[in-house]
């Protein structure tokens, strides 16, 4: 049985600050760690968990049955959270919770194409059903293009070697296993950054498996339409892994706590912004570092709405 560690859990259940009579939301499911323990702490109140990968659902319907009846499965991507809840009746909500990046289980599952260290064909979907796959990007992906993912996706540096290594050997034939990519990847890059710490292809796979998932597009409107079904005292709490998902958490929460003033506007007309930003960053601590390595990248923002507005 695959496992999945979730990380800053006992952050990010305070950050929320559960009513036992609220509406919650876990945006990214998974093995349903974090879902677990919101349930723990509801009374009357419901859950309600996305996940776009049904075997993610099926692990975490067993789990969370153990411990009530008061949660509501849905298997869609967190982009359509507005639809989706508002077609159950859902108009508001008193906190929603991101955990983003790849499941450990995702990870460990070799048939889904997600890890470096496996060899497997090159998948990477997080939605099974969906069409887009790593193999279509590495082997139908322009030059510019693949150069373009690859730095801003995964900060590679190395990105334009790495992408004229993948155009070449898939003129010889279809790239078609992680493995056979690691190995491409591998022989694009100087001795001096191979024997750095850290496996060379992280970024690459990191990268393709952001393009494939769409991931960051669909973090921006998700987070966007977030903010107008938070009830008052409610709170969004994001846990990134990765630079370029942190900035666009970083970007909405700071733009949704600030003022824009009119020109002219009467000082005593000036109202606070309805959402308040906790300035602090929380990241884990030194014995989740030392018990779980997932965690080393880890970020977690929380913002709360004060008043309603826009």
């Amino acid at each position: 049985m695959y496992e999945h560690i979730s990380v800053l859990l006992n952050e990010s259940i305070k950050a929320l600050d559960i009513k036992p009579s609220g509406i919650y939301v876990d945006m990214t499911c998974g093995g349903g760690g974090h879902s677990s323990e919101i349930l723990k702490r509801l009374t009357t109140g419901h859950l309600y968990s996305f996940d776009q990968d049904s075997y993610a659902l099926n692990r975490s319907k067993d789990r969370l049955s153990q411990i009530s009846n008061n949660f509501t499965l849905i298997k869609s991507n967190f982009r359509y959270i507005k639809e989706k809840l508002n077609e159950l009746g859902i108009n508001k909500v008193d906190g929603i919770l991101y955990d983003l990046g790849v499941s450990s289980f995702q990870l460990d599952m070799k048939e889904r194409g997600f890890s470096y260290n496996e060899d497997a064909p090159l998948d990477m979907r997080m939605n099974e059903d969906a069409n887009l796959t790593a193999e279509i990007v590495v082997n139908s992906y322009k030059y510019e293009d693949l150069v373009r993912i690859l730095y801003r996706y995964g900060d590679e540096i190395n990105a334009k070697k790495i992408a004229s290594a993948i155009c070449k050997a898939r003129e010889i034939k279809p790239i078609k296993t992680t493995l056979e990519l690691v190995s491409i990847i591998k022989s694009a890059l100087p001795q001096k950054v191979l024997k750095q710490k850290g496996h060379p292809a992280k970024l690459t796979f990191q990268a393709l498996r952001i393009e494939v998932n769409d991931e960051l597009k669909a973090l921006e409107e998700s987070l966007n339409d977030a903010l107008t079904l938070l009830n008052v005292n409610g709170v969004i709490a994001v846990i990134t892994f990765q630079p370029e998902e942190d900035k666009i958490v970083k970007h909405i929460f700071k733009k949704a706590s600030i003022v824009n003033l009119p020109e002219k506007l009467p000082i005593a007309n000036i109202k606070d912004a309805p959402f308040a930003l906790d300035r602090k960053v929380i990241l884990p601590s030194e014995e989740e570092l030392n018990s779980n390595h997932r965690a080393h990248s880890a970020r977690l923002r929380v913002l709360r709405r004060i008043y309603e507005g826009d």
